[in-house]
């Protein structure tokens, strides 16, 4: 979880370095595939009990909130 986490952000960053528009773009998807990672690890956590409905709940809201900023990234 940490890892796809940390990949987020990082991918964002090395994207945002590179000097083509595809070349960018390639990296804000690359840095949605790992937050869709993270997702899923939450949800595997809610299911073996290791987060709480609220915890899991609060997450995927702000997973969300990431995921249509980076959507938007994506587009422009």
């Amino acid at each position: 979880m940490r890892r796809a986490a940390a990949s987020v952000p990082a991918n964002l960053a090395e994207g945002s370095a590179r000097k083509g528009n595809q070349e960018t773009r390639q990296f804000f998807y690359i840095a949605r595939g790992s937050l869709s990672e993270l997702e899923t690890y939450l949800t595997l956590s809610l299911g073996l009990a290791y987060l709480s409905e609220e915890a899991y709940s609060g997450l995927m809201k702000t997973s969300g909130r990431v995921s249509a900023l980076l959507n938007g990234l994506i587009k422009d």
